[in-house]
């Protein structure tokens, strides 16, 4: 591995420094076919509100086909649910409570799908569902739209425990949050939280995740952008056992055990002792920032946890790849000399950038994909950057076809794409080609309205 580092990493010959911000993408998904779930006979209840589960959860991630589910569990108090409802006279003898609630679906020219929640006053039948239910592991997200209105692969997200572990690894963070409080005994607050950070653009990225995983919340701030959150201990443990299960591979891997030790403490509530306190102290003080100003002024003498390196890098699973570049990619188009018509010059460019801690991993990106090389950006980054026509054609772009970029960085790589076949069909040799280029480049990344 030092060897091929040593190959790769070149002093000085480094490109321009990469833009700050970089936006996610999607991935394509079978036709919704609309078909709605065959009736079943309830049972007489004078109960509140359920809602029905459906036994087969593929039938919740892409419609009903030719077959109907069937209704094992009841779930979800009315207490619990918004948007109630009326009721409604289906017979002299039938009247029946209905409760509409948004979906979490949403299709081509169609709002929110709804469901239709019934509860009995007197005997009756329910004979249908109105719409489709979603349970809490659909894996869906809203649409995204290109330019002309119309949809795109994004418009339902699956997310591979494999590409989230590499999103996590590109964007997501462990943080332990520590504040002075005169209302607990220890005089001191433990938050500890796992949180992805996002543009606003990709929001339906995070929920993806929440869907996913099916803890935590997703919150929007007025600066624009979105974060994904788990707080609680109970649901900080599905985390857990995601990346127990799926492990990071760059070194914020150091970050998540320091932070799983933590958590053990905060379970086995040793944080409400003297010593436990000062080992959650130590913990966070080599994890992320540090301590902030007023943890160094209490506990001036806390010493360092110590920190694990990741050894051994290794790509499991290509998902993982995709969902790092979803986090940390760049995907650009350069054009030289514009007016020059058959002079012009068109480079496509797909581009990572990591801090140094983490130039092995990005060493090793360059060495699973085969192409490419790393540069020395900074003394503090490092950037693997193919430029090659034929390296780009032949291996980035199937790669991405086959394992698909999420969020609205989907968008900046069909326009890739796009880029790629004028420039292999030269149109840029006349001017409405080379204007097409020109004009496909002007709409991606940061200028994608």
């Amino acid at each position: 591995m030092l060897s091929f580092l040593n190959q790769f990493i070149l002093g000085f010959d480094a490109p321009s420094p990469w833009g700050i911000y970089f936006q996610d993408s999607a991935t394509p998904l079978p036709k919704w076919s609309g078909k709605s779930l065959m009736g079943i006979k309830l049972p007489n209840s004078g109960d509140s509100l359920k809602i029905l589960i459906l036994s087969q959860v593929r039938k919740c991630l892409s419609g009903w086909t030719n077959y109907s589910g069937i209704v094992t569990s009841q779930n979800m108090h009315e207490s619990e649910m918004g948007y109630r409802g009326s009721k409604s006279i289906v017979s002299e003898n039938t009247i029946v409570k209905e409760q509409r609630v948004y979906g979490s679906w949403c299709g081509i020219n169609l709002p929110h799908l709804r469901c239709t929640l019934m509860g009995f006053e007197r005997n009756s039948q329910n004979k249908i569902l109105t719409t489709q239910l979603v349970n809490k592991r659909s894996y869906s997200t809203p649409a995204i739209y290109d330019d002309d209105g119309g949809a795109n692969n994004n418009h339902y997200l699956i997310i591979d425990p494999h590409f989230l572990t590499g999103f996590t690894d590109a964007e997501g963070s462990f943080v332990l949050s520590i504040t002075k409080s005169n209302n607990v005994k220890s005089g001191w607050v433990i938050k500890p939280r796992f949180q992805i950070h996002l543009h606003k653009k990709d929001l339906f990225v995070l929920e993806a995740i929440q869907n996913f995983l099916g803890v935590g919340n997703t919150y929007i701030s007025k600066a624009g952008t979105v974060e994904y959150r788990v707080f609680s201990i109970k649901e900080l443990k599905v985390v857990l056992d995601h990346f127990d299960k799926f492990p990071l591979i760059s070194q914020k891997y150091g970050d998540y055990l320091l932070f799983k030790q933590a958590y053990q403490l905060l379970v086995n509530r040793e944080h409400l002792t003297p010593e436990g306190l000062r080992k959650i102290i130590s913990i966070k003080a080599s994890i992320n920032n540090g301590l902030s100003e007023p943890l160094k002024e209490a506990f001036p003498d806390v010493t360092f946890a110590i920190r694990s390196t990741k050894e051994n890098i290794s790509i499991c699973n290509p998902q993982w790849l995709a969902g790092f570049t979803s986090g940390e990619g760049s995907i650009r188009a350069k054009v030289r000399n514009p007016d020059g018509n058959s002079k012009a010059f068109i480079e496509l460019i797909f581009q990572i950038n990591q801090h140094i801690r983490d130039k092995q991993l990005i060493a090793y990106i360059a060495e699973y994909l085969g192409c490419g090389k790393v540069y020395k950006h900074s003394v503090n980054a490092v950037v693997y950057r193919v430029s090659k026509r034929s390296d780009i054609t032949e291996i980035i772009i199937p790669f991405f076809i086959k394992y698909p970029i999420l969020g609205i960085k989907a968008l900046d790589f069909k326009d890739f794409c796009s880029i790629s076949e004028l420039i292999e069909s030269k149109a840029y040799y006349n001017k409405e080609g080379l204007d097409q280029i020109i004009h496909i480049k002007a709409n991606m990344n940061t200028g994608r309205i």
